[in-house]
């Protein structure tokens, strides 16, 4: 290793990456040692998505904004290898950060490895085994072509370990609860989310619904339909809708009836002050879950399988299926045993995600491996 200055590029592009840098650019205050860039491939585009969740989580305006936008899988990352490319190969960094699992992931490792930068992957290890869901491919591309993978559980770290990635890898712990830790102290003085929206807390249930294979008929009418009824029984669940599902509810000429009330999409603090109050979150997202169990909020996760794997171990997420099938009886249930975990359930959260301390061992690291 060379001495000096660590140059550092953040490559991001959907909303659960921005909240992931933000802690990262945080650990960077201060320090001399470590030059750092962020580039936006603008993959998420909405105001709502990306705009002001740099504002609110106080990251600096990116350094560049590709502006790729929407559209198929291959077209959109076809746009950022092209960009990322030729940025890349012009700044030359120590070492090019990647942040989870999406169409940006893997093309800005694609990107670095083909021209020879080092590529360090943050959440690396995660596994659903389900090879139909982009996120997926995504990952196993982004593990296996970086240098330095950053496992934030055991669970991840046993998975790279299986895959012969270990000498990579170390276990950094979960950044998002640093995220979580930070930004729900601020979201507790500043959000006003509850009063505009009329809710009082542990009487309504917050829903975010934004998969493929949740957003195509007839999945998606069955889902709503569970949603209608499970509102019905029990009270109001919000519903923050998320562009891609936004066209899908287009599509079906869907309107709203009931106690199912679809709105904008939420700010990141306005959000974490729903997760905290709900007595419910039913969600397809991955990082949702995981707010859902830092914050001790139970939740439903419309899927047949989760990375997560460790927030249904502990008990405090369970998997209901695509389209919903089993979801009223399964909030019937939840609902009936109240919303409190139990502190071994809490000790158990934080045994497997950490006690959010990730970003400052990753930059730590970082400045170790690559300087």
């Amino acid at each position: 290793m060379t001495t000096g200055q660590l140059k550092l590029i953040s490559v991001v592009g959907a909303r659960p990456q921005f909240v992931k840098l933000a802690p990262v650019s945080r650990a960077l205050l201060g320090r001399t040692d470590v030059t750092h860039r962020v580039v936006h491939t603008g993959q998420h585009y909405d105001n709502n998505m990306s705009d002001t969740f740099f504002s609110q989580l106080e990251i600096d305006e990116p350094d560049l904004n590709l502006g790729v936008g929407s559209g198929s899988h291959a077209a959109q990352t076809a746009s950022m290898l092209t960009a990322l490319e030729t940025y890349l190969d012009r700044e030359r960094p120590g070492v090019v950060l990647t942040y989870g699992d999406t169409n940006s992931t893997l093309a800005a490792t694609l990107a670095a490895a083909k021209i020879h930068l080092p590529v360090a992957h943050v959440e690396a290890g995660l596994r659903s085994f389900n090879r139909a869901m982009p996120e997926e491919i995504n990952r196993l591309v982004a593990d296996h072509c970086s240098d330095r993978l950053y496992a934030p559980t055991p669970a991840a770290m046993a998975n790279l370990q299986l895959e012969n990635l270990a000498r990579r890898a170390m276990l950094s712990g979960d950044i998002m609860m640093d995220a979580v830790r930070h930004n729900i102290e601020l979201a507790r003085t500043r959000s006003r989310a509850l009063e505009e929206l009329g809710l009082e807390p542990g009487n309504f249930g917050l829903v975010t619904i934004h998969r493929p294979a949740n957003t195509v008929e007839p999945v998606l009418r069955r889902l709503l339909a569970a949603l209608e009824r499970a509102a019905q029984q029990h009270f109001r669940l919000i519903f923050p809708v998320h562009p891609r599902t936004r066209a899908a509810l287009e599509e079906i000429g869907y309107r709203p009836s009931g106690r199912l009330e679809p709105c904008e999409p939420l700010s990141y603090q306005d959000n974490l002050a729903l997760i905290e109050a709900a007595a419910v979150v039913i969600t397809d997202s991955g990082g949702i879950q995981k707010e859902a169990a830092f914050l001790g909020t139970p939740c439903l996760t419309a899927r047949d399988e989760t990375e997560w794997t460790e927030t249904v171990d502990i008990g405090v997420n369970r998997l209901v299926g695509y389209g919903g099938e089993k979801l009223v009886v399964a909030m019937d249930e939840l609902l009936s045993r109240g919303k409190q975990f139990d502190e071994v359930q809490l000790s158990q959260i934080e045994r497997h995600y950490g006690s959010g301390d990730a970003a400052r061992k990753i930059i730590a690291d970082c400045v170790e491996s690559f300087s």
